[in-house]
């Protein structure tokens, strides 16, 4: 376990998330079960996110009588995905809540300069009066990361948080000096990136292991 956390970053521990993790580890876990066990992390660990959504008191009935009750409050969540990875946690997001609207960022590391490279992104309009939880499996050097969270401040966010399986120090780092602003949860925090920016120990490339590429 790394040193002392950066005060913007949560390590979600539940017992049922730290479990399906080390399944989803596995080198020998199968497409189809990697991409089950990412998405039941994802349920879970929504949870964790949005402990603190705001809530208002409405009237119902109920069918034995009139009751005030707590319903959410405000515009509807709003999930970004930066591809691709990213849509391997955005569907358990939405079993969760089905009612949140989606956008994504596409980036790519240019090979050369290593400066990420936009090539998609569709917000939603009114995104600045939403919560934007922004998804990405691995948290690696961070930089594609806090470019996509730039990205989306830029297009009127006002309130991001960021999620993902698992993250390196480095990382959290990047994205902690970029933007301390924005809360992070994570299910698993690692050794170290390796010469290639892999995380180690990690659980390979996740975007491969999720859509059964190479």
């Amino acid at each position: 376990m790394p040193g002392p956390l950066p005060d913007t970053v949560t390590l979600i521990d539940h017992p049922l998330v730290q479990h399906k993790l080390t399944l989803l580890r596995r080198k020998e876990t199968p497409t189809g079960e990697f991409r089950r066990l990412a998405r039941e992390i994802s349920l879970l660990m929504a949870y964790e996110v949005t402990r603190d959504l705001p809530l208002e008191t409405v009237t119902i009935e109920t069918p034995l009588e009139v009751m005030q009750a707590p319903l959410l409050s405000g515009k509807k969540l709003c999930f970004v995905s930066i591809l691709r990875a990213g849509n391997g946690l955005l569907d358990g997001m939405l079993d969760l809540v089905p009612s949140a609207r989606v956008g994504h960022v596409g980036l790519y590391r240019d090979p050369e300069t290593l400066v990420p490279v936009e090539y998609y992104l569709k917000l939603p309009e009114d995104i600045d009066q939403r919560l934007v939880i922004a998804v990405d499996p691995m948290l690696a050097t961070g930089h594609s990361a806090a470019a996509a969270v730039g990205r989306i401040k830029q297009a009127g966010a006002q309130q991001i948080s960021f999620v993902s399986l698992l993250s390196a120090p480095e990382g959290l780092r990047v994205m902690a000096e970029e933007h301390p602003d924005v809360p992070i949860f994570t299910a698993g925090i690692d050794r170290e990136l390796d010469e290639h920016a892999y995380i180690r120990p990690g659980l390979g490339d996740a975007g491969d292991r999720l859509f059964g590429t190479k």
